[in-house]
């Protein structure tokens, strides 16, 4: 068995602007190593160097291994997970900037599509390897030459995606939209929500919101909120709230309604599943 480690810099003068480095680390992890889940309120890319590992993200599983990356929006709940026999080593960078959801959108990341593979991990590990070197270093110019790796890195990942230009570019304006919708909703979801102010608040026309997020995620944006929801409560019924304390913080006033949607949802109701995690806190089908 490999012998863990975990090692990680950061950026002692991170800028403003389009991109700037926060951290960067890497990792060789422990079996069965667990990470959320989560709520981050900056960018994370995470590139596996060798091993194997589970990302979960809008309630979606993602199987990786080496070549693949994956990557964290803020306000998203995540977690991942190392493999129990072949525990992953991977390399991370932390990142905001007011540009970033564009970049990433034009190399073909979102939050629907948080993984990528790459063509070459020699390099892709290397650069990801100058990022941390550079901040280790500490010199006054090192946010603006980690800020040159990371847009190598990205230019790396939008190579090997291999998507046709002219196709992203006409696809950039509707996905952006219904983007902003998810992360609208994803930070939104303990208020008072309705269609109509997320489109007001987005400033797009209800119908049109409504038509294009169903055909980028296969869900109306309501019952989207609903699963985000869902997926909260169950992670807030694990601490010691009341139901009615747990209802509140995902957005439900009335706790005796949140209890029936949660057990439409899941086919128990929050007690139920709260005594089911205390007697068997290691399902991993919960």
């Amino acid at each position: 068995m490999k012998e863990s480690y975990h090692s990680v810099a950061f950026n002692p003068h991170p800028g403003k602007g389009e991109l700037a480095v926060l951290f960067s680390g890497q990792a060789q992890t422990k079996p069965q190593h667990r990470v959320g889940p989560q709520v981050l309120d900056y960018y994370l890319v995470h590139y596996v160097v060798s091993g194997r590992g589970t990302f979960r993200c809008m309630g979606t599983d993602y199987h990786l291994e080496k070549g693949s990356s994956f990557f964290i929006f803020p306000g998203e709940l995540v977690s991942y997970a190392s493999d129990e026999t072949d525990p992953w080593c991977y390399r991370w960078i932390g990142f905001k900037g007011n540009q970033v959801d564009q970049l990433l959108s034009s190399i073909g990341i979102s939050q629907h599509e948080p993984v990528s593979s790459t063509k070459s991990p020699r390099k892709m590990s290397t650069l990801f390897h100058q990022v941390e070197q550079t901040l280790q270093k500490r010199l006054s110019h090192c946010d603006m030459q980690s800020q040159g790796y990371m847009r190598l890195i990205m230019a790396e990942y939008g190579q090997d995606a291999s998507r046709d230009p002219i196709a992203t570019e006409e696809a950039s304006g509707i996905q952006q939209q219904v983007e902003q919708a998810i992360r609208w909703l994803t930070l939104q979801y303990h208020q008072p929500i309705s269609i109509e102010s997320m489109a007001h608040s987005l400033g797009y026309h209800r119908t049109h919101l409504s038509k294009m997020f169903k055909q980028h995620t296969g869900m109306a944006p309501m019952n989207f909120l609903l699963k985000i929801r869902m997926e909260r409560a169950k992670i807030l019924l694990l601490e010691s709230l009341t139901i009615e304390q747990v209802a509140s913080s995902v957005g439900f006033s009335d706790p005796l309604y949140f209890s029936k949607q949660f057990k439409k949802w899941y086919g128990r109701s929050p007690s139920e599943y709260r005594l089911d995690q205390s007697t068997n806190p290691y399902d991993c089908n919960q």
